[in-house]
């Protein structure tokens, strides 16, 4: 007689999996369609499982307060050939297409299969990992006594419905981890860590636009002592916001708040992660005055030995991922910023002269500003960052 399984249903559009927390019905016994077999919870309620027909309970195959994925099998049913007729289950199926996730009903229990499989080969994650975009009550409290978060398990290619992760994948994950080599994360990796993963819980964009380097290049030549070219953009950003706060300003519920002063930080690398020492009131001090203080704060940043007025509070970072040859890049705003401006190397490209109608070499290099979408549009943002570079070509008035 065919086999009928008895299958994890969608219990909720958002619910992926349930833990089956009583048996109502033991092998071995008659049941009719639509009697409930099981008692499963969810994060949101306790809901039955039913028979999908009538027959005998041949077996189950659950534990008591284990989960389960949505479209798991569950047990099976010893029914008639008219119940299976009527459910649309033949005894012998084509084999199912590859990547689709098809029941096959064999003639044992072992043919219930997911066949969901990656049709390209060589991927680093594979194709079907969504990551823990759903996480049962059961994994939240396993996670959260293992110290991890969502971002953790980003890799993960998920068993339950749609490829989302179960707690038996969880369970499997941390079984792998300890067959590979595992070093303790610097404080300073740990906390850099968790100040993107609450960074990127917004919505971020980047714009980009060239500048020409040149009349900063030849003002920081004549300059005793020399500014670096992060303190440039510093104190560009600084002159802008001084014109226009509201970019910088921070969505808090339905209210925007505008900063208070402009106090700017800048990333400085240090051992294992990034500080970044603040400048305060960079829009009151000259580019000249502010020279001497930036050097001490990026040598106090570089010992890790930051004094705490120069520390926190700040409302923009300036970053220049130029020192590492990188042209362009997306650098992401700290938690409690808006606004992230990036400064790539520079590099001898073609410039149009009018003048002379030819094409002249010029030093350039890109500017990027990365904001939170929600409180800035692509066209301020275009603004504010022209704003920078153009203040950047004279810079004898910074």
């Amino acid at each position: 007689m065919p086999q009928i399984p008895i299958i994890m249903p969608q219990l909720g559009e958002s619910i992926a999996e349930a833990t089956v927390v009583k048996i109502l019905v033991t092998p071995g016994a008659d049941i009719d369609a639509d009697q409930d077999v099981l008692e499963v919870e969810t994060n949101k309620a306790t809901m039955a499982v039913a028979s999908p027909c009538n027959g005998r309970l041949l077996s189950l195959r659950v534990s008591l307060n284990e989960s389960y994925p949505v479209g798991a099998v569950l047990g099976y049913l010893e029914a008639s050939a008219g119940e299976a007729e009527r459910l649309g289950i033949d005894e012998h199926p084509p084999e199912p297409v590859r990547g689709e996730l098809e029941p096959v009903c064999k003639s044992t229990p072992e043919g219930w299969q997911r066949g969901v499989e990656p049709t390209v080969r060589g991927l680093p994650v594979p194709a079907n990992a969504s990551g823990a975009s759903y996480m049962s009550p059961r994994m939240k409290a396993r996670m959260a006594e293992l110290g991890l978060h969502a971002a953790d398990l980003a890799g993960i290619a998920g068993s339950g419905a749609a490829g989302r992760l179960t707690i038996q994948d969880f369970e499997q994950f941390l079984a792998n981890l300890e067959k590979n080599k595992l070093t303790q994360a610097s404080s300073m990796r740990v906390a850099v860590a968790d100040a993107m993963r609450r960074s990127w819980t917004r919505p971020l964009a980047t714009v980009a636009i060239p500048v020409c380097l040149d009349p900063l290049l030849a003002h920081r030549k004549a300059s005793q002592p020399k500014p670096g070219p992060a303190l440039y953009a510093l104190r560009a950003l600084a002159l802008a916001l001084a014109e226009n706060s509201a970019p910088a300003g921070r969505l808090i519920g339905s209210k925007i708040v505008h900063p208070s002063a402009i106090d700017l930080g800048f990333a400085v690398e240090a051992d294992d992660g990034v500080l970044v020492p603040v400048i305060r009131n960079a829009d009151r001090r000259t580019l000249a005055e502010m020279v001497g203080r930036y050097n001490e704060l990026v040598d106090l940043a570089r010992q890790r030995r930051l004094p705490p007025d120069a520390t926190g509070g700040s409302i923009a970072t300036v970053t220049n991922f130029g020192t590492f040859g990188l042209t362009w890049a997306t650098p992401i705003p700290l938690p409690e910023q808006t606004l992230v401006l990036g400064m790539g190397a520079g590099r001898l490209v073609p410039s149009w002269d009018a003048a002379q109608k030819q094409f002249l070499p010029v030093m350039e290099a890109n500017l990027t500003l990365s904001f939170d979408h929600r409180v800035l549009d692509g066209g301020g943002a275009g603004r504010l960052l022209a704003r920078i570079a153009n203040l950047l070509t004279e810079p004898g008035k910074l």
